[in-house]
């Protein structure tokens, strides 16, 4: 069973939809319980950072913290990356979950540098990509005006590049994948990630 954790953020039916027709069975949740018997568990979200921490307060975060400090397969869209962090500087500093060093930032106003980021880009592999179901040179769909920025640079799976600003665009770290962009919004390349996630 893949669980999509529901805090409180957007875009959790578009997710479900996705994981389902890649060959996954996600069932939508934001029971502990449930959370904690997932075999595999997705977090999504788009929205305010502080918003999904509160989301996640109490049973609901230590579930998630829970599984992924266990090792089982994690698959984070979007906030579900942030929140991985120690912090996000997002209205005022937040704490995340604190379980990859580094933090959340916003992209700086500047000459070809809008605010938010958002459509397609392309993707390099970093040091951390391994087998995941990402070729060289994809291309994936963001919406966000914040990027993390991860204190090990060996965690870095993919990175991307906004109006000359390289940033990173998915970690990893074992059975734990995060990305920045949506594969749920992208189309045949987002699928395939999705299906190498609930069936590998």
């Amino acid at each position: 069973m893949i669980a999509v954790v529901d805090a409180g953020c957007g875009n959790l039916r578009s997710v479900e939809k996705a994981l389902a027709a890649a060959g996954g069975a996600p069932v939508l949740t934001s029971d502990p319980e449930r959370v904690a018997a997932a075999s595999r568990l997705v977090v999504p979200g788009q929205g305010a950072f502080r918003d999904c921490m509160r989301g996640l307060a109490g049973g609901l975060g230590e579930a998630v913290r829970a599984h992924i400090v266990a090792g089982r397969p994690y698959l984070g869209i979007c906030l579900g990356l942030q929140i991985l962090f120690d912090e996000s500087v997002e209205q005022e500093p937040c704490a995340g979950l604190g379980l990859v060093r580094g933090r959340v930032v916003r992209f700086a106003h500047g000459p070809g540098l809008k605010v938010l980021h958002m459509g397609w880009n392309q993707v390099e592999a970093g040091p951390a990509l391994g087998d995941a179901a990402v070729q060289e040179g994809q291309h994936f769909y963001f919406v966000h005006s914040y990027y993390v920025e991860p204190a090990d640079r060996s965690l870095v799976a993919l990175e991307s590049e906004y109006a000359g600003l390289r940033f990173c665009a998915a970690v990893r770290r074992g059975n734990l994948l995060a990305t920045q962009f949506h594969p749920e919004k992208s189309q045949r390349a987002g699928l395939e990630l999705l299906r190498w996630f609930a069936c590998s």
